[in-house]
């Protein structure tokens, strides 16, 4: 049997010829997400990973440390490929942090991929023979990626999961389950046909795994395909939005130089018609701009709110990403600032304020900011010291819209923390740059993640993006209206209504925690009556 043979050269590989197949199994394992979505490659990757840690079991602690090395190199390779586009933002000020650029592409993939690694020795240490070891991958997996995706200020950037995202169909069942739900089934899933390879003297109907997993994958269809045929779309009453999409070149968004042809483009782009619109703001009750619009502290240049107060019509505000110098500006470490959103009226008065509360790691703070500053290193955004982060997230309430959670960035890519608990908006608000990472597979991915929260929240999403992805998502994760990458233009759409609470937005994980306490107990009671 030629599946067999595959599985045998994978678990008798040694040497740098096994940590090549994991390497190429990782690389190939990230066209199942944005822009490809070739999910289906992943029936074709994470076997390798099961046969992998079949052929961990000599060595010391019983193969752990075998099954580390296969796991980090097979997380190495998928970081890599699926996050080289980082470098990108190196090439931004190439004098400057051009040469930092090989130790980013190269370093945060290798640090990532220790998650990994801690995944796969920790299936090594429950490991068994027969189907349940696909149940024990699955597990240790999901939970290393859960660890992922909280320590060190998490970064749960392409877990698994968002591979079974890339189908609006299957997406839906992040509403049920949530992000780390669906990367458990990920794995069992797209492992499953491993077992394929066994002798079926020794384990039996081996057919009987794959079939479960098609069974699992064919419900996740069902739920939604049905939950996708009756979502009638529906709008709030009197809120018409414009979102502006400048597609403005980085570079010039650090040029005070550049002020009033940054504030020209703004303004004539907010007032050209969309496709099927009109031109002028006069049905326009919000006006959105991205994240970080200016390349200068917005309230200290009066000259730039009376601009936005002569564009705006009587009924429009203006919600847009700016700087914010704080209170007092000047501290110890030189002038402070929050990466914030203003809400402002025709007046140029600011309405609201939101301070971006889950910043970057050297994009927007150093980690041991002073000693690293005092090294000659800087953050991306060269703001001395650091930007400052908000103390919390909140909705903002408007007079002639709903209330609204802003989320800037990579805010929205974290499943448990992007929306608070004891206050639902109505609809989210996520401002963004991407125009750090050029005509790269990183905006997509970004959107990809930001559409799986709207579903998981059951809230439409608002999409303002420098250079794109722009858009508006409804609660289903349907794409209503979108501005390309590379674009300029803009968007006139009208805001969705939002759901009723997800099953995921009432229980959070608490499906997934029984799920993981009942196969836990499955795997540890197959593990001691293994001999």
């Amino acid at each position: 049997m030629k599946l067999r043979r595959v599985a045998y050269s994978v678990v008798l590989a040694w040497g740098w010829r096994r940590a090549a197949i994991a390497f190429g199994a990782g690389a190939v394992s990230v066209l199942a997400l944005a822009p490809v979505n070739a999910w289906p490659v992943l029936f074709l990757t994470f076997p390798v990973l099961v046969w992998l840690l079949d052929g961990s079991g000599a060595g010391a602690l019983g193969g752990m440390g075998s099954a580390a090395i296969a796991g980090w190199c097979f997380g190495f390779g998928y970081f890599l490929a699926g996050l080289y586009w980082i470098g990108f933002a190196f090439l931004v000020d190439v004098k400057t942090f051009g040469w930092l650029l090989p130790f980013a592409v190269i370093g945060l993939p290798a640090g990532l991929a220790v998650f990994t690694g801690l995944g796969l020795a920790l299936a090594q240490a429950l490991w068994t023979r027969g189907p349940t070891r696909l149940l024990t991958l699955a597990l240790t997996l999901t939970a290393s990626e859960w660890l992922r995706g909280h320590l060190l200020s998490g970064f749960p950037w392409n877990a698994f999961g968002y591979a079974l995202t890339g189908s609006l169909t299957l997406a839906q069942s992040s509403a049920l389950i949530g992000l780390w739900g669906l990367t458990f089934f990920a794995v069992y899933l797209f492992a499953s046909p491993a077992v394929l390879a066994d002798d079926p003297m020794d384990h039996g109907r081996v057919w009987l795994a794959p079939v479960l997993a098609l069974g699992v994958l064919a419900a996740l269809g069902a739920y939604g395909a049905v939950r996708l045929a009756h979502a009638p779309a529906s709008f709030v009453s009197g809120v018409r939005l414009r979102i502006m999409q400048p597609n403005l070149p980085q570079d010039d968004k650090f040029n005070y130089a550049a002020k009033q042809q940054v504030m020209s483009r703004y303004l004539t782009l907010s007032q050209r018609a969309a496709e099927g619109g009109s031109a002028g703001l006069k049905d326009v009750t919000h006006l959105i701009w991205p994240e970080s619009a200016f390349p200068f502290f917005l309230t200290h240049e009066p000259d730039a709110l009376a601009q936005i107060a002569a564009l705006l019509a009587n009924r429009t505000v203006l919600i847009t990403g700016a700087a914010r110098v704080a209170e007092p500006a000047l501290d110890a470490e030189g002038l402070r600032a929050f990466n914030s959103i203003y809400v402002i009226d025709r007046d140029g008065s600011i309405l609201a304020v939101y301070d971006k509360v889950h910043l970057v790691p050297f994009g927007e703070y150093l980690p041991f900011q002073a000693l690293l500053e005092r090294l000659g290193l800087m953050q991306l955004t060269k703001v001395q010291g650091g930007f400052l982060a908000g103390d919390r997230r909140r909705a903002l309430a408007l007079n002639n819209a709903p209330p609204f959670l802003p989320l800037i960035c990579y805010e929205i890519i974290f499943p448990d923390e992007a929306v608070p608990k004891a206050e639902r908006p109505d609809w989210l608000l996520n401002v963004t740059n991407d125009g750090w990472f050029g005509n790269s597979s990183g905006p997509y991915q970004h959107f990809q993640q930001a559409r799986v929260r709207a579903i998981e929240q059951g809230l439409p999403l608002v999409r303002a993006a420098n250079t794109g992805i722009s858009a508006v998502v409804d609660p289903f994760g349907r794409i209503l209206k979108e501005l390309p990458l590379g674009a300029e233009g803009v968007i006139d759409s009208e805001l969705p209504q939002r759901l009723a609470p997800t099953l995921y937005l009432r229980g959070g994980d608490v499906l997934v925690k029984i799920l993981f306490g009942f196969g836990f107990l499955v795997v540890i009671r197959r593990r001691l009556r293994s001999p």
